[in-house]
């Protein structure tokens, strides 16, 4: 969902500090230990001010869900090997609030609980992508704007946001609740991107288990995962 975006979530990831989606969808701290170029343009994040005053040029925030973005148009674009996205994907049904649930962690997202992602149709057709999340550091709610659209056609779940210009990430919805879309499982361009988004912030047990059981299937690494914490005292985002 874009052809711009923030680092969000559950997408966040949800592209950034959504993702969800995310994340969710899509949805950030970029970098950890100043990894490649490639790799940095690679990862867009939040960009509150305090991120701004210890990171001037990092882009903005995700997951979606919390998401990544590349100096290279299509660089982030594309999906891991085994990932597929969902057909007969009906956008207007995807529209809306999601929850992170769970999330492959990253520095762009280390420190954020209540994640949310929100998902609205622009004048021009694409997506409006907010993502917003409690950052337990500065103790204050953060969100970001971006813009998602879909990659080959809108009948498939696959598709690429963007929260800084001409830069994308996948947004790749490869399992779906297909008669209420309660639940989506979303992945970036690599495994290193994975979010659990969900209508509500608390998902079943057996909900929990199946999103784990497909992603080591395809290969995730779902010892890293981490469980979103929601908090219903806190207040909304909005």
């Amino acid at each position: 969902m874009t052809d711009q975006l923030r680092s969000a979530g559950p997408g966040t990831a949800f592209l950034h500090r959504v993702v969800p989606g995310s994340a969710a969808l899509f949805s950030a701290r970029v970098t950890r230990l100043a990894p490649p170029a490639r790799l940095r343009a690679c990862l867009v994040g939040r960009k509150p001010r305090h991120f701004a005053q210890r990171y001037p040029r990092r882009p903005g925030y995700l997951a979606a869900l919390l998401i990544p973005f590349c100096l290279v148009l299509s660089g982030c674009l594309g999906m891991p090997e085994g990932v597929e996205p969902v057909a007969d994907f009906d956008a207007d049904r995807y529209l809306g609030r999601w929850y992170e649930i769970a999330r492959l962690d990253h520095s762009f997202e280390r420190g954020l609980r209540d994640v949310t992602a929100e998902y609205s149709l622009r004048d021009d057709g694409s997506i409006r992508v907010i993502n917003s999340g409690f950052d337990t550091e500065e103790g204050e709610f953060d969100s970001v704007e971006g813009v998602a659209r879909f990659v080959r056609g809108e009948d498939e779940g696959y598709l690429k946001v963007s929260f800084f210009g001409p830069f994308y990430g996948s947004y790749v919805v490869f399992e779906l609740d297909r008669e209420g879309y309660s639940y989506a499982f979303v992945s970036g361009f690599n495994r290193d991107y994975l979010w659990l988004l969900a209508r509500e912030p608390e998902v079943s047990e057996s909900l929990r288990e199946a999103f784990v059981a497909r992603a080591q299937a395809l290969g995730f690494n779902t010892d890293e995962l981490l469980w979103v914490e929601h908090d219903p005292r806190q207040p909304a985002s909005d």
